[in-house]
């Protein structure tokens, strides 16, 4: 009975403090109103977690239940939004059109980022040819924390030479508000929107590497020529999608490791779950370990070979910038070649 005692006290503590976050993230009241109802409910929290303590179990575990399915009636309701004030770097979501073998993305973002928070530029078409396709790229910055990183996928198009081919990442991001920060708690609690951005390396890469301070490491990806195609139409059709439907990130089940990994899914047949999934930090070491990197290096020194942060700040803004911060990257060792 002891046993049975403590884990409804578990339950209730969680049910509490769940039920808090959740209504301090997404309750759509005024400041003082909205943590006077989480007042409110840690207290009746509180009082169901003493009286369980004091030995009545049935009483305490019906108004809890009481609580919680109020609560989650109200949590299933929240659905995402389109049209908000959005942050401007997150102001269009990415989308395209293929006909034959012609790609045309709408709002490719170009931004020349002067600090962390200011950039000029805007947002334009492109068009690439598929048939150009030549490589795939994962590029993952990380400011520290273990295992925390952001993720971003960078597809290569051939030109008349090594400096003149033409690269556009994709960046699965939280889609904030104009007056939000990022919180990777409230991103638990569907306090953001999720977004698939479209951008020139010049813009997403450089803001990581030369403007946040983060260190960014590249590694080629070797796919098939059929694969490299599916992955990319694959991310185009998702974001189709999340234009069409809007979806709430998350930081766990939503994010740039995980959608990336369902598309990498359809695509190779029998990818394993791992925990590695969950941290995108970590991910390198699941395709490295999967036969999807660099043949005849180990991790570690992929990673650091990679590393091409000085590169990046050395290049700046140069026009050859994707050229210039992949040399010596394992895949891309010569001025001249082509995966």
């Amino acid at each position: 009975m002891a046993l049975l005692d403590d884990i409804l006290c578990l339950a209730l503590l969680l049910a509490t403090l769940w039920g808090a976050l959740a209504l301090g993230h997404r309750l759509a009241l005024p400041r003082h109103a909205r943590w006077l109802v989480v007042g409110l409910w840690l207290l009746a929290g509180g009082v169901w977690l003493w009286l369980a303590w004091q030995g009545p179990r049935l009483g305490p575990l019906a108004a809890m239940a009481v609580q919680m399915t109020a609560l989650l009636a109200w949590w299933r309701r929240l659905t995402p939004a389109k049209d908000l004030v959005w942050a401007e770097d997150v102001a269009y979501l990415a989308t395209g059109d293929v006909e034959g073998q012609r790609l045309t993305l709408h709002r490719v973002r170009h931004f020349d980022w002067q600090t962390p928070d200011d950039a000029r530029g805007g947002w334009e078409q492109r068009v690439y040819d598929l048939r150009r396709l030549v490589s795939v790229d994962l590029f993952v910055s990380s400011w520290g924390r273990p295992g925390i990183a952001h993720v971003l996928v960078s597809f290569g198009f051939s030109g008349e030479g090594a400096a003149e081919e033409d690269f556009v990442a994709f960046s699965v991001e939280v889609r904030r508000e104009r007056h939000e920060r990022f919180s990777e708690i409230g991103g638990f609690f569907k306090q953001y929107e999720l977004a698939i951005i479209a951008a020139d390396e010049r813009d997403a890469v450089r803001l990581r590497s030369n403007v946040r301070g983060e260190r960014v490491t590249l590694y080629h990806v070797t796919l098939s020529p059929d694969a490299r195609r599916d992955l990319l139409l694959a991310l185009v059709a998702a974001a189709n999608d999340l234009e069409r439907e809007p979806r709430f990130y998350h930081t766990i089940t939503a994010n740039c490791t995980t959608l990336m990994f369902a598309m990498m899914r359809r695509i190779i047949e029998g990818l394993p779950l791992d925990h590695r999934l969950l941290l995108s930090g970590l991910l390198p070491g699941y395709i490295h370990d999967h036969g999807g990197l660099v043949d005849g290096y180990t991790l570690h020194e992929l990673r650091r070979l990679g590393d091409i942060t000085e590169r990046a700040r050395q290049a700046h803004d140069a026009p050859d910038f994707s050229h210039r911060i992949r040399q010596g990257v394992p895949g891309w060792t010569s001025p001249d070649r082509r995966p």
